[in-house]
């Protein structure tokens, strides 16, 4: 159909037609006011939009320019002077105040439908609008048209498992310097269905806790090279810094009352807060080793392997990146998860059946159609073809929380093969076989291992008992011995707490609690939490969140049952421990389950003496069983805690675990410890009972030798007493007492 343009009737004058822009260039021009002539001679008539007016579904807003941004959401090459260059002059239609201009329609996308309940399901590195071209590594996740790996870890009361496959965020160096100038008055961002993820606490200064987070432990100069390629002391910093951090922005959200519609996700906000200092390392994605990431390495979060280069996207499966070939460049992949959203196969230690992403697999609210050759499975595809190493990830299931997983890097592995096969819906998925180089240490194998030790499948070799305890403690503790013919250590009488031959007496009265189904954070009217200076020293999932001289825990008066979460260290082991013969250190202990940063391990069980006891057990046998609080310790270099004070024992306590004893008394000295020991002290009326409980430094893997810092004796006769260290760390000082 052919009309005029200007005139009423005639054939139409195809020279006068505009030049076609890009709708980004396009900007509209409201009704000039009335008594206004708003056409010029040689003007064409203005552009009108109607100010839409809702209601708009869940997610939806006006688009610009029908709302007033901040500045800090105007496009980088805006300002609120001068928009796109454009002086701030009388409009030709009588507007003095310039329109700013447009931004793209697409930047206002409708999240997700959620996939099923419990559902997982591999995904791809970014945005489909981002491509294999970007190489660091950063916060990454997928389009709206892609599935999220997993569901992360849970331990906020407020979580909601489906939250993360929304999370859209995306953090390179370039933006990195641009974020940290945002107004702060921009706290929230939207998530699926209207959620709001709360960043900002108005209560707490969040800026000053992180200062004094990195202030107490030793910030290292994190530059350029450092960032650039990482080592295991680095590694080990930010992962130690990112726990402390998470697990306070968990204690404070926990003290809040929970409010509709809010998520929290205490672990993506540590882990963006830290992303914008810069702390992380390995930025640039590489083929091959991490540096500093060892292989049976543990992670409990998505967001750690992102701190440390291992995986960059916090949900996506599949990471991959652009290498250069002749003139074009393609993508290759560089690691993958596997955590048992699709129909992968990983029966086989060695050997690991792969299902593509994409799909709409597992997703109810859309229909399953055929896998593509794009993005994460074109790149495994090339992969292939190149033959390059693929970091493996395997997601495990926690044993001590079963709603979280675990997640064990691999090692490196190739791609054998790839086909084409029907999944359970009936639509083409797509396989790939990648298979572990050999020669590499165990990880997944140990893993498997101990799972069928624990489900009877096959023997432990070397197991002297299988319950060290005799059902002292609610789970079974082995005695191993597969290094010589040693058939266990000297008798000793088993007993899982301390025995004080007499409480001690406080100089005032002590109020117990009166939490009937247990202590909650925020209950300003719980003695025990007023102790603690207002919160619970422990997160819903039991791990302790800071060091502290001293920790109240419930004591025998208070109304809170044996399972308050005051009550840690009374609960008993959560991990299956096994005493086991070392090569050259005597009995040693370790654990056959992975044991989080911060997690409770045990106490130190025995009889408690006076000095003068001491002085009677002096012989070199009886002081490998005594455990004295009133020694000096040395600095453990970063302390899990914003704690810098020395612990605050508040009498002399000494433990002989010689006669009676737990699984304490096996463990070694170490001058690089992954175990620390805190002071617990649980009060009734008048009286006080002193204890000592261990919990761990960093994520421990499975089949890890526990270790604490024996000490420093101040008496002088340290130099009798000084014995030859074994240790085998880097910074071990040769002897320890």
């Amino acid at each position: 159909m052919e009309q005029s343009l200007g005139s009423d009737s005639g054939p139409a004058d195809k020279s006068r037609v505009l030049n076609v822009k890009p709708l980004r260039c396009l900007v509209p021009i409201f009704p000039s006011p009335p008594n206004f002539s708003p056409f010029s001679p040689g003007q064409s008539a203005p552009f009108v939009c109607a100010n839409p007016s809702g209601p708009f579904p869940s997610g939806f807003a006006p688009f610009y320019p029908f709302f007033s941004p901040t500045d800090s959401q105007r496009p980088p090459e805006q300002n609120s002077q001068t928009p796109f260059g454009v002086h701030n002059q009388p409009g030709p239609f009588g507007f003095n105040n310039p329109i700013p201009g447009a931004v793209p329609i697409t930047s206002f996308r409708t999240p997700p439908p959620p996939p099923p309940p419990g559902v997982a399901a591999n995904g791809d590195t970014g945005p489909s609008r981002r491509n294999y071209q970007t190489h660091t590594t950063g916060i990454q996740s997928q389009s709206q048209s892609e599935e999220a790996d997993d569901n992360e870890y849970s331990e906020t009361p407020n979580q909601n498992a489906q939250y993360l496959s929304s999370f859209s965020m995306h953090v390179t160096d370039a933006e990195r310097t641009s974020k940290a100038q945002r107004s702060k008055s921009k706290s929230q961002k939207r998530g699926r269905k209207g959620q709001e993820v709360n960043f900002s606490s108005p209560e707490v200064d969040v800026e000053l806790i992180v200062s004094n987070i990195l202030n107490s432990c030793n910030l290292m100069a994190f530059d350029t090279f450092r960032r650039a390629d990482g080592d295991k002391e680095s590694v080990g910093y930010i992962l130690m810094v990112y726990d402390l951090l998470r697990r306070r922005i968990t204690q404070i959200e926990d003290g809040k009352e929970a409010t509709p519609g809010v998520t929290r996700r205490p672990d993506l906000r540590s882990g963006t807060i830290l992303m914008n200092k810069g702390i992380r390392t390995n930025i640039k994605k590489r083929i091959g080793v991490v540096p500093g990431v060892e292989v049976g390495d543990i992670f409990f979060f998505r967001m750690e392997m992102c701190l440390v280069g291992l995986h960059a996207p916090c949900m996506a499966g599949i990471d991959y990146m652009g290498l250069k070939i002749s003139q074009e460049e393609e993508p290759v992949a560089v690691s993958i998860v596997s955590s048992g959203g699709y129909e992968d196969n990983v029966e086989d230690g060695d050997v690991l059946i792969y299902s593509g992403q994409g799909g709409n697999i597992y997703r109810k609210d859309k229909q399953i159609i055929d896998q593509k050759l794009e993005r994460g499975n074109l790149a495994l595809e090339k992969s292939l073809h190149r033959g390059n190493e693929v970091r493996v990830i395997r997601g495990l299931r926690d044993v001590v929380n079963p709603t979280g997983k675990v997640y064990v890097y691999d090692g490196l592995y190739k791609i054998q093969e790839s086909w084409v096969e029907k999944g359970k819906a009936g639509c083409n998925v797509f396989k790939y076989k990648l298979v572990r180089l050999p020669g590499q240490p165990e990880a997944f194998i140990t893993w498997k291992s101990i799972q069928q030790w624990k489900e009877g499948l096959s023997s432990r070799a070397g197991v002297i008992l299988p319950d060290l305890t005799s059902g002292a403690e609610n789970l079974p503790v082995s005695l191993v011995n597969d290094v010589d013919d040693e058939k266990g250590p000297a008798y000793f009488t088993y007993f899982p707490s301390l025995r004080y031959s007499k409480p001690v007496n406080l100089t005032e009265p002590s109020f117990s609690c009166n939490c009937q189904g247990g202590c909650l954070p925020g209950n300003s009217n719980c003695s025990c939490i007023k102790k603690n200076g207002g919160y619970i020293p422990y997160n819903v999932a039991g791990v302790l969140v800071n060091n502290k001289s001293l920790i109240y825990e419930c004591g025998p008066c208070c109304s809170c049952p044996i399972n308050c979460r005051n009550r840690i260290s009374q609960a008993g082991l959560k991990v299956r421990l096994e005493v086991f013969k070392t090569k050259d250190k005597g009995w040693g202990l370790r654990s056959w389950d992975p044991i989080r940063a911060g997690a409770f391990i045990c106490e130190y069980a025995g009889e408690v003496v006076n000095d003068c006891k001491v002085e009677e057990l002096g012989s070199e046998s009886e002081d490998d069983y005594i455990f004295d609080a009133t020694r000096t310790y040395q600095p453990l270099g970063v302390l899990p805690g914003d704690s810098n004070k020395a612990h605050q024992v508040p009498f002399p306590l000494i433990i002989s675990a010689k006669n009676v004893g737990n699984v304490a008394r096996f463990m070694n000295h170490s001058c690089s410890p992954n175990v620390f020991w805190q002071p617990v002290l649980r009060e009734s009326n008048s009286e006080s009972y002193l204890h000592i409980a261990f919990f761990a430094i960093r994520h421990i893997p499975p089949m890890t030798e526990l270790t604490y810092d024996y000490g420093i004796i101040q008496s002088g006769k340290a130099d009798e007493r000084k014995k030859r260290c074994l240790c085998g760390s880097l910074k071990c000082r040769g002897h320890f007492y």
